[in-house]
């Protein structure tokens, strides 16, 4: 697994990644182990659609099988959003890594992560 070097890029695309989460902590975006890239995560954004009931959140990073949590059983309002990673705090996903998400209630929460893929 090697990253590609971000002084010398040759590309870089835009992305947006969206889902609706589950109560089983689940994959939203993956760099694949040989992609010879790295995701730049700009922002993680979570909104409760539920207009009742709030729902908690858990949203980690997946390396090497172990995940590193940015989130964990955090609750989101009825009605409202939580920014989990905003870009002022961007992170990288390297080749291997995953951003895993799940809900306390299935389809109480959707997801939304802007990021770009460095080539």
């Amino acid at each position: 697994m090697a990253a590609p070097n971000i002084v010398n890029v040759s590309d870089i695309k835009g992305k947006t990644a969206v889902g609706s989460l589950t109560t089983t902590l689940s994959s939203y975006l993956d760099n694949a182990s040989a992609s010879n890239q790295v995701y730049k995560i700009n922002s993680i954004i979570v909104a409760n659609i539920d207009g009742t009931n709030a729902a908690d959140v858990n949203v980690s990073v997946f390396r090497s099988s172990t995940h590193y949590y940015l989130a964990k059983t955090i609750s989101v309002p009825a009605d409202s959003t939580l920014v989990v990673l905003s870009k002022d705090m961007g992170i990288y996903l390297e080749e291997g890594d995953s951003i895993y998400a799940s809900a306390g209630a299935t389809s109480d929460l959707q997801i939304l992560v802007s990021y770009e893929i460095i080539e």
